[in-house]
C-alpha cells in the first residue's frame, strides 16, 4: 500500500540504517542528534551543492535539490544533484534521462551506505518520471572526483529491504542493539548520546530517568 505524506520516511535515514541501526533509531526515531567535525563538513558540502540554481550545458541540463518522493517505499527527500541527459530512446525519440548525483564528505566507503541512499534516489526518479535510472555516482569531497554506481537488481533488493526494515524499526519501543566495539562508533557523532551500556534502552526514558535523579538529589531534606 502506498504512503501517506505523515507516513514517509528521510531518503537519509537508509543511509544511517545501513550504517548502525542503533544510530538510525536514535536520529529518526528519538530526534538525537550531535555534530562533530565529519557531519559539520558533510553538512556543507551538501548545503553547497543544494543552494545552486539549475544550468544547462550543451545537452545536459542540471537540476539542484532536487524534491524526491517515492509513495511505493514510503519515502521522501531531496537530491544533492539530478543531471538530465539526452539519449536516443527506440524508435528514435530523444528523452532525457535521470542520473543522480550525491555529494559526501571524505572519500569513498568499503560498506555500501553511500550507495543505497543513492539507488533510493533513483527509485524514487523511477516512479516519479517513469524512466529507467540504471546508473548514477557519488562524488566525494576528498578525492574530488565521482565514483560511478549502476543500480543492479541486488542494489534495489537492498534498498527495498531496508525501506520496510526502517518503517518496521521506527515503531519499535526500544533501540537496537549497539555495535559494541565496532570501528564506526569511534567517528559517530552520537557516541555519548549512543551509551552502549544502555543497549535496547530509550534514550528518550534514560533522559527522564537521570532528570529525576538530578531533582531528587537537590530537593532539600524534610
Amino acid at each position: 500500500m502506498d504512503a501517506e505524506d505523515d507516513d514517509l520516511r528521510p531518503l537519509s535515514a537508509l543511509q544511517h540504517l545501513a550504517f548502525c541501526p542503533r544510530q538510525c533509531a536514535l536520529i529518526h526515531g528519538e530526534q538525537a542528534w550531535a555534530e562533530n567535525r565529519l557531519t559539520a563538513e558533510g553538512r556543507i558540502l551538501h548545503e553547497r551543492a543544494d543552494s545552486g540554481e539549475g544550468e544547462t550545458r550543451g545537452n545536459l541540463r542540471i537540476a539542484r535539490g532536487v524534491r524526491l518522493v517515492s509513495r511505493r517505499l514510503g519515502l521522501s527527500g531531496i537530491a544533492d544533484v539530478v543531471e538530465f541527459r539526452r539519449k536516443a530512446a527506440p524508435g528514435g525519440a530523444i528523452v532525457r534521462r535521470p542520473f543522480p548525483v550525491e555529494y559526501k564528505r571524505g572519500k569513498p566507503k568499503a560498506h555500501d551506505a553511500d550507495r543505497i541512499q543513492l539507488c533510493a534516489q533513483a527509485l524514487c526518479l523511477e516512479e516519479m518520471l517513469g524512466v529507467e535510472v540504471p546508473e548514477g555516482a557519488l562524488f566525494y569531497g576528498k578525492p574530488r572526483r565521482r565514483e560511478a554506481v549502476a543500480f543492479l537488481p541486488e542494489l534495489r533488493r537492498r534498498v527495498e529491504d531496508l525501506a520496510a526494515r526502517l518503517h518496521a524499526l521506527l515503531h519499535e519501543p526500544a533501540l537496537p542493539p549497539p555495535l559494541s566495539g565496532d570501528a564506526r562508533c569511534a567517528a559517530c557523532s552520537l557516541v555519548e548520546i549512543c551509551r552502549p551500556g544502555l543497549a535496547g534502552r530509550s534514550a528518550r526514558a534514560w533522559t527522564a530517568r537521570a532528570v529525576a535523579r538530578q531533582l531528587a538529589e537537590t530537593e532539600e531534606p524534610p
